[in-house]
């Protein structure tokens, strides 16, 4: 592991706005779980999650965009973090945290119902048949997600990879998801639209090749979505 590395682990062990599984090895009842709002964030405000949220980008562009919501951005990688991190607390965004976790274990740091949305942006589209359940739209993760969020909340994905956005699309039909929005080419649909056309590092990489960057948001059912 190289020396700028480490130090970026060092650093963001000590940033007040990341939250690392180690912090919790020794005494799990200090997980957030059920005190976001109080012991975290200090209000009420609605609760917005990035899955798989990279550099921050995302993330941070949330926060700016609504002060009065708390932004979480999660990834498990701790060198990207830190950029997100360092970045927030140059710019004095208080509204927002970063955890670093396994997306599949969001139950264990987040209460029933104590989120109110959630956003994946350019998740690994992993296209081989086989890891589909690997795939942050899988009915395994559907179902996480029912555990956490309240029950007008949302979900919202951007992705360039064409496979994953049906993949997306037959799931949310099989699982008894109800559509709420989407966008198969946002800039040539929603060129105005300033959240969807927020530009991660990965998506201006995919632009310069020309891809199509599509868009889909949808609730959850009542019944419990099977894995």
């Amino acid at each position: 592991m190289g020396t700028n590395k480490l130090q970026r682990f060092k650093e963001i062990s000590e940033y007040h706005n990341v939250l690392e599984l180690t912090d919790f090895q020794d005494d799990e009842s200090q997980k957030p779980q059920g005190r976001w709002h109080s012991d975290v964030f200090g209000n009420a405000n609605p609760i917005i999650l990035e899955l798989a949220c990279g550099k921050g980008t995302y993330t941070l562009e949330l926060a700016r965009r609504n002060p009065d919501a708390n932004i979480i951005g999660i990834d498990i990688k701790g060198g990207r973090i830190w950029k997100g991190a360092t970045r927030a607390l140059e710019e004095g965004l208080e509204n927002v945290r970063f955890l670093r976790m396994y997306i599949d274990h969001l139950y264990e740091y987040f209460a029933p119902q104590e989120v109110d949305d959630i956003w994946i942006t350019f998740p690994d589209p992993y296209p081989r048949a086989g890891d589909r359940n690997k795939r942050l739209v899988a009915p395994k993760f559907l179902n996480i997600y029912q555990r956490v969020l309240k029950p007008d909340g949302n979900v919202r994905l951007k992705t360039d990879s064409d496979k994953l956005f049906s993949y997306a699309k037959r799931t949310i039909d099989k699982t008894g998801c109800r559509v709420i929005d989407s966008v198969e080419s946002i800039y040539d649909e929603r060129p105005e639209d300033e959240i969807l056309t927020v530009k991660t590092d990965f998506e201006k990489k995919h632009l310069e090749k020309g891809q199509t960057i599509s868009f889909i948001s949808f609730d959850l059912p009542e019944e419990q979505i099977l894995d």
